[in-house]
């Protein structure tokens, strides 16, 4: 009895380790599929919102099938499902290997959109730039890879269907770009790091002219100068602030016309 049992046993797990239960080894049900087919239930975990699922049919298509235009599909959409399902880092990758591959393809429009758009929601968070959220306080790494790709975007596809937004989010980051440059600079006034302090201004002035906050820029530079006595650049800086900023709320001077406007303001 004990050895029929035994028998039975071992055939018994033979008969599972030929199913592949015991293998070790997971069924592929796509095995054998299209790439039409593998293309179509991508779309359809994308619809979804089944990222996880959706980035593994369109792994299988570039792996299965690397030369057909489902490829090069895939490629695009990975990239997109890469970031919903918060896996920045692998979905910047995608786009960077397609654009390599395919920099003239008739979406690398989108693909320079996407990077812009992944880098601004990634520094800013999904309500941001609705909001109107401040990123003077944040790292501004993030918002200068996304202003440089929509930079691109703009400067190469100009016709594009996503031209007109990437526009207007790039007016957005630059006085944010400029906001952090500033706050950075205040932070230096409020130590008495004046050389720091006009040093941050002056490159906000530079790197991204005509941007709102450096009205309050220019403010922090005169104080600077004037702080460290060097007359020359304080007036200098004076006469840039008036010649950009005419109207500005700085220049009122308040009740004390004997006392210089910037030294009504506090940092």
């Amino acid at each position: 009895m004990r050895r029929i049992l035994t028998v039975f046993i071992v055939l018994a797990v033979g008969l599972l380790s030929g199913c592949g239960l015991f293998s070790g080894k997971e069924v592929d049900e796509t095995r054998g599929w299209t790439a039409q087919k593998l293309y179509a239930e991508a779309r359809q975990e994308l619809s979804d919102r089944n990222w996880e699922n959706a980035i593994k049919h369109y792994e299988r298509i570039e792996s299965r099938y690397p030369f057909g235009r489902f490829a090069q599909q895939a490629q695009i959409e990975v990239a997109y499902a890469h970031w919903k399902n918060e896996d920045i880092a692998s979905a910047l990758a995608s786009i960077d290997r397609f654009v390599k591959l395919h920099p003239n393809h008739p979406s690398a429009d989108y693909m320079y959109y996407l990077r812009g758009l992944i880098n601004f929601n990634d520094d800013l968070g999904i309500m941001g730039f609705f909001s109107g959220q401040d990123l003077s306080e944040r790292d501004p790494k993030a918002a200068a890879e996304a202003f440089s790709a929509f930079k691109e975007l703009v400067t190469r596809f100009p016709q594009s269907k996503y031209t007109p937004d990437a526009i207007q989010r790039m007016n957005y980051l630059v006085n944010a770009l400029a906001s952090h440059e500033v706050h950075v600079a205040r932070y230096y006034m409020k130590r008495k790091a004046y050389v720091a302090a006009a040093n941050r201004t002056q490159y906000a002035l530079k790197t991204y002219p005509g941007a709102p906050a450096n009205e309050e820029g220019l403010v922090i530079m005169v104080k600077a100068y004037d702080a460290m006595g060097m007359t020359a650049l304080r007036d200098d800086a004076e006469r840039v602030m008036k010649r950009n900023f005419p109207d500005s709320v700085y220049l009122k001077g308040g009740p004390r016309k004997d006392v210089p406007w910037w030294q009504l303001w506090n940092y």
